[in-house]
């Protein structure tokens, strides 16, 4: 297989790798802040950052923060770090330039954006957009390459 052909296929590795890290960061600042008070953490940091406290946005989100509960600080560490596992298989399949790793990354891409078509209903934002896109792109890549490619040895 050519290796401008890998090129592609190592940057979309790149991009799940990315992605891993920062859930494998999120999971780490959940798990630090169980038994924490949230609230008052937040409140800290809309002081120190200026924020107007009341601004509809700021007390919408101290409102979210004083509900956090540690069962569901955990439970979500816990699904940021299972998501992250996910993107790396998928990353560290798609970087080896294995045929499973393209088949493991379209299905798994491919049953998240339903997901992130309803956040984009929900809280639509041009990030979630780009990164809407940039899945199906890849997607749609991967499913030509399985196709049309023959399967590295």
């Amino acid at each position: 297989m050519k290796s401008s052909n890998n090129k592609l296929i190592r940057l979309i590795a790149l991009f799940k790798f990315a992605k891993s890290a920062l859930l494998i960061v999120v999971g780490m600042s959940a798990l630090h802040l169980i038994h924490k008070n949230i609230a008052g953490l937040s409140e800290h940091w809309i002081a120190k950052l200026g924020l107007d406290p009341g601004n509809r946005y700021v007390m919408r989100a101290l409102e979210k923060a004083a509900d956090l509960t540690p069962d569901k600080i955990r439970d979500f560490g816990i699904v940021s770090f299972f998501y992250a596992a996910l993107f790396l298989t998928e990353g560290t399949g798609l970087w080896l330039v294995k045929r499973w790793g393209e088949w493991f990354s379209v299905i798994i891409t491919t049953s998240l954006v339903p997901v992130e078509i309803y956040e984009i209903y929900r809280h639509p934002s041009v990030i979630k957009y780009l990164l809407l896109i940039v899945n199906i792109a890849a997607v749609g890549y991967l499913v030509y390459r399985i196709r049309n490619e023959p399967a590295e040895k």
